[in-house]
């Protein structure tokens, strides 16, 4: 790179005593251009000696004089060209108020080997058996009326007593109205009058690009605001973070900024601030990789969570697996990618559509599915009653078939299956286990001396598989038991071991 030296203009010597000349230049080297400028104009130097001025910084005075405006050093002017400088704080000046710090309790046993020895108990007896954790996140008031409040399910799961904070400094006690794990969406109701709320927005029409803004209580240390873009939409492929279509965003999201506002630049949200990545741990701090969940999303199980107090899903009724190169060429698939559906259920959306074991689905309403967990995925964040517009790779040709969803099951009796399952309920397994590689159902509870107790089965296992095999949730579960089994064998996980339960 060439370095290039501009010589620096030669003034005439103006009149006047040298001692003011020194002077002004004394008063340049120690304040800079703006103080030289006006005693230099002091002087009277004449115009024609002046140095050149861009154009724009001089001013012809009343007398016909040249001033020059120097630029000042440190400051920037309240307004440019008399309007004043562009700002979120407006916008915020109505949101902020509605956002909230959540204050969440729950009492935890302390882990200590000698708890339960009578010895140790009557020779430490001040030693406590159980802590209180307290655990901070956000939220936002979504129905000032109703006092309703929009948080993450990970900010107050399991908690005992939750408070929360509005931005003038009340505390008061939140009442817990429904949460759903598996889009981490939680809905409390707070009693309070004199309250804010952010209007929801349509995130549908989010686009990547879109100037955003995430105000929460990160850290704990008080309620903050960040500014960015949208860097993604529909991001979904997250391990261990249920059913997924987050937006991403560059805007800072740390620990407690979870279950905060993401607002568009009409103050409207458009997203609840749920996680962040980084490769050292969430507590690592901010690296720009901010996911929060749609607005659409969370007013629909909001909605949901409030009239029915669960949320109800819809179900294609198939079991499917992943498409790999072999299967590909075996399906004269173009790419290897879709969900591959390996079962029907009968009476199911799927079948009344008319799909056939052997079709690969590999879009629905436009959006790609290129595996069995993105179909999962899509299918969770249906309602119930949706139709859906299915692309069907069969026999190396594209169909295009509809399907209605039907509601999806999710708690099951045993005793509805078999005489030998009788007293024990299973469970849909929760999404995030299921984007963590696990696939089954779970079981929720087993009652003491029923036959499925006295079988060995306990509560917390997960069940994989049958004498029919392998399946995906409690609708392939149930599938398993058409015809009823002569000898039913269930392949079960317990904490990190496998095994086998023959029920009797």
């Amino acid at each position: 790179m060439e370095l290039r030296m501009r010589t620096m203009p030669t003034l005439p010597r103006p009149s006047g005593t040298p001692l003011r000349t020194l002077a002004a230049l004394a008063l340049a080297a120690c304040f800079g251009g703006l103080v030289a400028g006006v005693v230099i104009d002091g002087l009277h130097a004449p115009a024609a000696a002046s140095p050149a001025v861009p154009a724009g910084m001089q001013d012809v005075t009343a007398d016909g004089a040249i001033s020059v405006a120097m630029p000042m050093v440190g400051g920037l002017p309240a307004a440019i060209d008399g309007q004043p400088l562009p700002s979120l704080a407006p916008m915020l000046a109505g949101v902020t108020p509605a956002v909230v710090s959540v204050q969440a309790k729950q009492r935890v046993r302390v882990n200590n080997p000698f708890a339960n020895d009578p010895m140790f108990r009557r020779m430490f007896p001040h030693i406590p058996q159980e802590r209180i954790e307290q655990s901070l996140g956000s939220g936002v008031i979504v129905d000032a009326a109703r006092g309703l409040v929009l948080t993450n399910h990970h900010v107050i799961e399991g908690a005992e007593e939750v408070t929360v904070t509005l931005a003038d400094g009340r505390t008061l006690a939140a009442e817990f109205v429904g949460s759903d794990p598996d889009t981490d969406v939680a809905v409390m109701k707070i009693p309070a009058q004199g309250l804010a709320q952010v209007p929801l927005a349509n995130s549908g029409e989010l686009r990547v690009g879109d100037f955003v803004v995430a105000v929460g209580n990160p850290f704990g240390i008080g309620q903050t605001v960040t500014s960015g873009i949208v860097s993604a939409v529909g991001r979904s492929g997250l391990r261990g973070l249920g059913y997924q279509n987050f937006i991403q965003t560059d805007a800072s999201i740390n620990p407690g900024n979870s279950g905060g506002a993401l607002v568009n630049l009409r103050g409207e949200l458009v997203g609840i601030n749920t996680a962040s990545f980084n490769p050292r741990g969430s507590m690592a701090g901010n690296i720009g990789l901010g996911f929060a969940i749609p607005a659409n999303l969370a007013r629909n199980v909001m909605d949901q969570l409030v009239t029915h107090g669960e949320v109800r899903r819809g179900t294609f009724g198939v079991d499917a697996q992943d498409v790999d190169a072999r299967l590909a060429q075996a399906l004269k698939l173009d790419d290897p990618r879709g969900a591959l559906v390996t079962r029907v259920y009968p009476g199911s959306a799927a079948a009344l559509a008319g799909l056939k074991s052997g079709d690969v689905i590999v879009s629905a309403d436009g959006e790609r599915i290129d595996s069995r967990d993105g179909l999962r995925n899509f299918e969770g964040l249906q309602a119930i009653g949706s139709r859906v517009a299915l692309g069907v790779r069969r026999d190396g040709k594209l169909l295009q078939m509809t399907a209605t969803l039907r509601e999806q099951a999710r708690v099951l009796a045993g005793a509805e299956l078999d005489p030998r399952l009788d007293g024990a309920v299973f469970n849909e397994l929760p999404e995030r286990l299921r984007q963590s590689g696990a696939t089954g159902v779970l079981v929720a509870s087993v009652a003491d001396g029923s036959r499925a107790a006295i079988n060995g089965l306990r509560e917390g296992d997960l069940v994989v598989a049958t004498n029919a095999g392998g399946f995906d949730d409690l609708g392939g579960f149930r599938a398993g038991f058409t015809p009823t089994p002569a000898q039913l064998v269930l392949q079960i996980v317990r904490g990190n071991r496998q095994g086998i339960l023959t029920m009797q």
